[in-house]
């Protein structure tokens, strides 16, 4: 994340506090947007094969789904009120719009990180403990920041031993390219490029690190409340589309392939290291697995350590986190991210 994004996310979370009532009035018409990634390219194919119109339809209702180009932009859009869901990681759903003021629910939790985000350092054979004095290129205060602190940490080392510079997820690759540059930390379809330059090691990965970089749907909670045939209409489309998937449809895959700026085998490489959760079922292990609340204090802890929780945040307890259960973290008075399992139950059971 630029500082200049983390600036104008702070003057968005004061007007959304200001703009947004505690409750959304129900509507018809919705507004969700999306960015390039392996794990949410489903959302570009259901969109563009119908899939939406046709839930949504089934409902009642219209949903609009939009392809956005900077990822933090969408987020801050998002913040801002102008969409009622975006795709996010489960960090920046807490720094960016529960931070905000803006309570959000993760509606669906439609993958994790396996190896999608990488630290790579130019020469063979190189460790993590090599990252030692070197300036590692990465979207600072972003989820490539956590998994190099996670990594260092794994390594015996600590974030002061390397100097972070701050470098968008669209210009990663070529800030690689550079001569000087030795050490860098991307996702994909970025980190594939990255990796694939000749004479490089990748000494760190998400799949060293498990269910800790989580790739979510994320709606406004107070929209959500009040228009239940939206979660239901998300719910159903993701999960016909991942049916689709499971089965290998070729012209799916395909068009999610050439979306993604790839050929068909490029994108199934990108498929190994994402963790999609093809099912309801297993979608619902995860999110009601004790794990994920460890995940979230460790992000919590991480982000809090970072200033990324607000000015009034005292601890990473501040800002509230609900999880199935009745489980909560953090201040129980001050939720803002909740994790909700009433839709993906639907799914299961089938009565969507």
């Amino acid at each position: 994340m630029k500082l200049s994004h983390l600036l104008s996310v702070c003057l968005l979370g004061f007007s959304a506090l200001v703009a947004l009532p505690s409750q959304a009035a129900p509507k018809k018409e919705f507004n969700v947007c999306w960015t390039i990634y392996a794990g949410w390219m489903p959302w570009g194919q259901i969109a563009t094969s119908g899939i939406i119109d046709k839930w949504a339809a089934k409902y009642g209702i219209k949903i609009h789904v939009t392809q956005l180009n900077d990822y933090i932009e969408s987020i801050n859009q998002y913040t801002a009120g102008q969409f009622d869901g975006c795709t996010m990681t489960n960090m920046d759903a807490l720094t960016i719009p529960a931070a905000g003021g803006v309570d959000s629910t993760a509606l669906i939790l439609g993958s994790y990180s396996e190896g999608n985000d990488g630290v790579v350092l130019k020469g063979k054979g190189k460790t993590l403990k090599d990252l030692k004095g070197m300036k590692v290129y990465l979207p600072e205060l972003s989820v490539s920041h956590y998994l190099l602190v996670r990594g260092l940490e794994k390594a015996g080392l600590r974030e002061k031993d390397v100097t972070v510079v701050n470098t968008s997820d669209a210009d990663i690759v070529s800030a690689f390219a550079t001569n000087g540059v030795q050490a860098a930390v991307a996702w994909n379809p970025q980190l594939s490029v990255i990796k694939n330059t000749p004479n490089t090691s990748e000494v760190f990965e998400s799949s060293q690190v498990p269910g800790e970089l989580i790739d979510m749907m994320v709606v406004n909670s107070a929209v959500l409340k009040d228009n239940p045939a939206l979660g239901k209409a998300l719910t159903g489309a993701w999960y016909e589309m991942m049916a689709q998937m499971k089965a290998g449809d070729k012209n799916a895959l395909n068009a999610m392939a050439a979306a993604s700026g790839t050929d068909l085998s490029g994108y199934q490489a990108q498929l190994k290291t994402t963790h999609l959760f093809y099912t309801p079922a297993d979608n619902l292990k995860f999110v009601s697995d004790a794990e994920l609340a460890k995940t979230m204090q460790r992000v919590a802890n991480f982000s809090f350590e970072k200033g990324l929780l607000g000015d009034g945040a005292q601890s990473a307890d501040f800002i509230g986190i609900s999880f199935p259960g009745n489980v909560t973290l953090g201040d129980s008075s001050n939720i803002k991210l909740r994790f909700d399992d009433s839709y993906l139950k639907m799914a299961a059971a089938g009565t969507l």
